[in-house]
Parts: C-alpha cells; structure tokens; sequence
C-alpha cells in the first residue's frame, strides 16, 4: 500500500449529520476520493489532556459530549472498531521521540464520530484516538506528526478533527453564508497561502504572524490538530483544499489534504 494522506477536518457543529443547511455530503464526497486506510487514528480537538493518551478501546463509545441539541442527535451511534494495537503503537513512537505518552480505554468524542459517521458511513474501519494538548502550542502538535509519520507506511490515515476558525462569541447562529465575517477569509487565505508555501515556521507562529488570529482563535485547541496533520505529512506535500464555506458568520468550514508528492 502507498503512504496515505493525512487530512485536517474542520467538524463543524455537533448538527452536521442531521442538519439539512450544513455541508454533510460534502463530508461524504471526500471519504470517497480518499484512499481507504486500514486504520485511522483521529486527533480531535474535544480530547485534551495534559500529555498524549491513546485510546486502546476496543469497541469505542460513541460518546454525546454535549447538550442542548436535537434529540435525534443523541440516538446516533457510529461502532466503529477500535484499533488498540495502533493506539499502542503510536504512544510508542511519541515515547521514542522524546514525547511522554500514556494509554488508556476512550471513546469517540463528537470531533471524532461525526465526520467518520459522514466520511465512512458503514462504520468498518478501525479507529483509534489520540488526545490533543491545549496548553501546549503548535510547534508541539507538529512534532507529534513527526513522530507518527511512518505509521502511513502501515496503511493508517492520520486525521486531525478541529475548526480552521473557532470563536463562538463572534456566531451568529442565524446568519447565512454569504454574512461571513470578512475577517474570517482574511485569517484562512493567510493560513492556506501559508500551507501551499510550505512556510512551515511562519504556520508554527500563525499567532503573531497571521491576520486576526486571536480573535479567530481565542484558544488554541481547534487549530492544534491541523498541526498533527501538516507533521505527518511529507516534506513536499501536495496541498488539497475543500472550502465549504462559512456558517454561523465565523465559523470557516474549510478541509485540508496532504499528499505525498
């Protein structure tokens, strides 16, 4: 099998799945372009903790970390097969690589199990996840990637599940589209110019250097796992973009690939 690409999903609200205005076949679209990998394991910003924990579930739990929503929301289950001997694996490698890592049984918070439940409906991939750092920064997110590269020789697709913008004091949850925040386009065309340059360094101080970053991300953790995925890429990546749009005036939907060149 050829090393897969690594991917930065923008999960959008815990609604995709079941809101008709969001782009969810979108999401569908793009699990069928990928390449099919034996394994995921999916990074996603509803995880943190203080160092990096891999879930060894074998059966994962389709966990509903939030409240308030639809009632049919929290009747979806998505029983996917975990995959603890990759979870292993790469609580391993992070360890080899100067990263403390740790393991334990987690399930699927909804950064994980919503786009999986668009991208792979049948739910017959195996899935481990693996726990961001919020108060750590990008830079070390990045050489988690590093660290994880070679496990896309093993037919793993590593997935990083966040927001490319995430301030939800700036949503307005009835604005359409086309009322996007022009702040929101001037934040993500500096990141994705940033990306097709491979500039690296300036993508790592995106807070000093890109446009309105602290009010695109009042904290990090949505972004941090773009940065998992850009580490685990290729030096020479070819950069794919699907931009849907941006919903609720701020908040970007907007996926990234990384392919190998």
């Amino acid at each position: 099998m050829s090393r897969l690409p690594t991917v930065f999903i923008s999960h959008g609200a815990p609604t995709l799945p079941i809101d008709p205005s969001m782009p969810s076949a979108d999401f569908a679209s793009l699990g069928a372009e990928l390449p099919r990998p034996r394994a995921i394991l999916m990074l996603s910003a509803h995880w943190g903790t203080v160092q990096p924990v891999a879930s060894t579930a074998e059966r994962p739990e389709t966990i509903h970390d939030f409240y308030g929503f639809p009632r049919a929301l929290y009747e979806l289950r998505y029983p996917a097969p975990g995959a603890p001997d990759l979870a292993r694996r790469a609580a391993a490698l992070l360890g080899a690589n100067g990263i403390p890592a740790a393991t334990t049984e987690h399930g699927l918070d909804h950064g994980a199990w919503v786009p999986m439940l668009l991208m792979f409906p049948d739910a017959d991939i195996p899935v481990a996840q693996l726990s961001i750092q919020p108060r750590l920064d990008a830079a070390h997110h990045f050489h988690i990637g590093r660290a994880l590269r070679d496990l896309r020789d093993d037919g793993v697709m590593i997935v990083g599940s966040g927001q490319i913008t995430h301030n939800l004091r700036m949503a307005d949850f009835s604005a359409r589209p086309e009322d996007a925040d022009p702040r929101v386009s001037e934040f993500t065309g500096w990141f994705e110019s940033r990306l097709a340059e491979r500039d690296i360094d300036a993508l790592l101080d995106y807070r000093t250097r890109a446009p309105h970053a602290a009010l695109m991300h009042p904290t990090d953790e949505h972004l941090l796992p773009v940065f998992s995925a850009l580490g685990a890429a290729a030096d020479d990546y070819r950069l794919g973009i699907q931009s849907l749009g941006t919903f609720q005036r701020a908040l970007a939907m907007t996926n990234y690939v990384f392919t190998d060149n």
